[in-house]
């Protein structure tokens, strides 16, 4: 069930999406679906959240090296990885935050938060060692996440960039954006 409405969310949107199409994808009556989520707010919310979560026990688990450089590189390089693998939770991650209802707004909020709260974090560690030099770190780490997820707008496997060379680039311009 989830993975069909992760899909259709993400093909046709989570407005034009009814619970009828969900349980015609999996194959069972609407009435079906109840047993598994209390409405279709209720799954979205659960998709984003899933999705936040996984982010970040990802990002915990992740090697980062040495010194903010070193972290602020496994950062820019897992954040393009994470995403390229799951392009229709991403999508439905940013372009449907405004079909949440406030309290599930804001309990998605906190869990982006804390994820940027990591950017932020290496960001003001370089700026305290030296190695990083941006004018304004809050600013700077809403960039560089806009940058790395702007990847799924555009990438494609089998086009002329590998993933591999797609993170190099990228890890080239995030050091340039940070003046290191």
């Amino acid at each position: 069930m989830r993975e069909a409405a992760l899909a259709l969310f993400a093909q046709h949107g989570f407005a034009a999406v009814s619970m009828r199409q969900i349980a015609a994808e999996v194959g069972v009556q609407a009435g079906a679906l109840y047993l598994y989520t209390k409405d279709k707010q209720s799954l979205l919310f659960d998709l984003m959240q899933s999705h936040m979560d996984d982010l970040l026990a990802a990002w915990q688990a992740e090697p980062k090296g040495d010194g903010a450089l070193a972290h602020l590189e496994a950062f820019a390089r897992f954040h393009i990885r994470f995403h390229l693998e799951r392009p229709d939770a991403v999508f439905i991650a940013y372009m449907e935050l405004r079909n949440l209802s406030d309290d599930n707004f804001a309990a998605i909020e906190a869990l982006r938060r804390t994820y940027e709260g990591e950017l932020e974090a290496i960001l003001r560690a370089g700026h305290a060692e030296s190695v990083i030099h941006a004018p304004d770190i809050r600013l700077t780490t809403m960039a560089l996440i806009a940058m790395l997820t702007g990847v799924n707008t555009w990438y494609r496997d089998g086009g002329r960039l590998s993933r591999d060379a797609v993170a190099d680039i990228y890890w080239d311009m995030v050091r340039g954006a940070v003046g290191a």
